[in-house]
This record gives C-alpha cells, structure tokens and sequence, in this order.
C-alpha cells in the first residue's frame, strides 16, 4: 500500500482550474491563503480539493502558481487553529515557516502551525501535495512530548515512512469502521514523536528576554500545554517567562491583542473540537463538561463567549450536522 503510487492522488492529468475558482477552493479547505500566479488571470494547472477519510480531514493541492503566502492578518481572521502535516506527492514545494526553510521533495513532510505566517514557493513548476489537518490544541494539550513545526524529514526517514503507511491506511478506512478511532489515535501520537524535538526548549527561557518575537512564540507554546489548567493566566506567563506582566502585554499589544483574549479564544476552538467530537461519537457527556475541562469555570460566561466567536451557541453546534463554518 504505497502512497505515493495510488493513481487517484499522483501521476494523473491535472485540468487546468480558473485562478480565482483555484483560490476559493483552497480558501474553503484551508482557510486564509493568498495564492500568486506567475501571471495575474492565468488558469491554474491543478485543483484544490478536500477529503475526509476515517474521520479526519486532508487538503489535497496541486498547482503550478508562483507561491501562496499567509501573514498574521489572515491568521486573525481564521476561526480554526490547526496543524498541517504536508507530504510532498509530486514536484517540489518551498517552505518558508517559523524563520526556517525547507525544499520539500517527493516523499518528505514537514508540520506547519496555522497560527504562524507561512508562504510556500513554486516558481511557476509544478507541485501536488496532500495536507493533513491536525487539531491543533488536542495536538497540544494531549502532549507529554514537545514537538517541532518548520522541520522537514526526508523520503528515506522510517518516521516519514511510517507516516505515509498511516495516511495510506487511513484512505481505504471508512469512519463507521470499529477500528477508525484508534487509527486516528495512533496519527496523532506518531506525528508527534515523528517531528520529537531535538532542543531542550525550558533551557532557552532565559535568552527570551531580548527578543519578542522569539518570546511570543514560547508564550503560544505556554498557553497551548496547559490550556486546561486553572493557574493559565497573563501573571503565570510572565513568571515562567522571567518578565514583568506589562513586558509581556506589551508583547501582546504588538500584535493587537490581549493575553486574556487569545487564551479564551484557545479555550473556545479547544472546546468546541470537543463539542464536534461529540456528534460523531454520541457520547452522553454534556456541554457544561466540555466547558468545566476546556478550562472555564462560568458556564453563562462561556456560552456567551462562544456565540459571540463562532455565531453559535454550544447547543445548537452540538444539535446541528454540519460544523460551525463561521470566518472571523
């Protein structure tokens, strides 16, 4: 079961797709993009499609564009935070993420934050790639380990190959199959200890002091370990952090937006995968449990919060059959 052999995904003729029809299809899998052809109004060779397999979601993009770029204005106006695990199909890709650079070549992958600014590079060649959309919060709070973004394994590494097995067993598993959950399980777990981090990152805290970028990065890694827990606050950051609390809302402020702001919203999009998972499952839990473990401890509080981010409230995204598709 090799997947970069199955024909439904590689080595087929990729239609030519009118460049805007192109950028809402990926605009609707993936959120804000902003896609560069080499010449404005040129179709585009190759489709951005989604696919859901065993309970999860894929983005499968081709394309022969100039490069796609994602800054921090269309990462505030997404409402989902996720991880992309991206295995290189066909072609080659560029990957300029989280001051890092990577070439990916057939057979590679690399995990890239949606909640950090990425632009991906194809100088006009062409390029297919599938995307695997990981929650990013139960990627997170789930976590014993820590994990990088922005590092690439090669075709050759037994991680990458072990991750293309999972894929490629994932694509012929139907989610009513018994064994479906455990199968999502293991993709978790197994991209975590593929991309294991290599640094000790708890031994850099001291050097963050010169630097607000790099210190804005450790405080989204802060906040997504230990989202659930009560002492989360803008005063345990800046202790972990060995910065005055007026330091780190500085910080905060120079993305224009608060510490309190961004860990309730975390709060919110953690719980509301809870909530999504509980449609699949019908599992008798209720929504004031999801809130009690999403880290809130004001039921009226959340259930108004969480109307005001996604546009509905808890119950009636719990009742309904389709996700909140809310764009923010």
């Amino acid at each position: 079961m090799d997947l970069l052999q199955n024909r439904s995904l590689v080595d087929r003729t990729w239609p030519p797709t009118p460049y805007d029809q192109w950028v809402d299809d990926l605009q609707s899998i993936c959120g804000n993009f902003n896609p560069h052809a080499m010449e404005r109004g040129d179709n585009v060779i190759g489709t951005a499609s989604r696919i859901d397999v065993c309970g999860m979601e894929f983005a499968h993009v081709s394309n022969n564009l100039d490069y796609v770029h994602r800054d921090w204005d269309d990462i505030r106006r997404d409402s989902n935070d996720h991880l992309f695990l991206i295995l290189q199909l066909e072609g080659a890709c560029g990957v300029e993420h989280s001051g890092r650079q990577n070439i990916l070549d057939v057979g590679e992958c690399i995990l890239v934050d949606s909640t950090r600014p990425t632009t991906f590079h194809f100088r006009g060649r062409f390029s297919n790639h599938l995307s695997l959309h990981l929650p990013r919060q139960l990627m997170y709070s789930q976590s014993k380990v820590d994990f990088d973004v922005a590092r690439k394994l090669a075709a050759s590494d037994p991680m990458a190959m072990m991750l293309r097995a999972l894929i490629a067993k994932m694509m012929v598993t139907p989610e009513s199959e018994a064994a479906s959950p455990y199968l999502r399980q293991l993709m978790f777990d197994t991209t975590r200890q593929a991309f294991l981090s290599a640094d000790i990152r708890a031994a850099s805290l001291n050097s963050l002091h010169d630097s607000a970028g790099r210190r804005m990065q450790m405080v989204d890694i802060l906040i997504d370990k230990h989202l659930t827990e009560s002492d989360l606050s803008a005063k345990w950051l800046a202790t972990r952090l060995g910065v005055s609390i007026r330091t780190l809302q500085q910080d905060f402020q120079g993305l224009g937006m608060t510490c309190t702001t961004v860990i309730r919203d975390k709060r919110l999009r953690f719980a509301r995968e809870k909530i999504e998972q509980l449609k699949e499952q019908r599992n008798p839990t209720t929504i004031a449990e999801v809130a009690y473990s999403a880290g809130f401890n004001d039921i009226s509080y959340f259930n108004r919060s969480f109307k005001e981010l996604f546009d509905c409230a808890p119950s009636e995204l719990l009742r309904s059959g389709e996700p909140v598709q809310k764009m923010l």
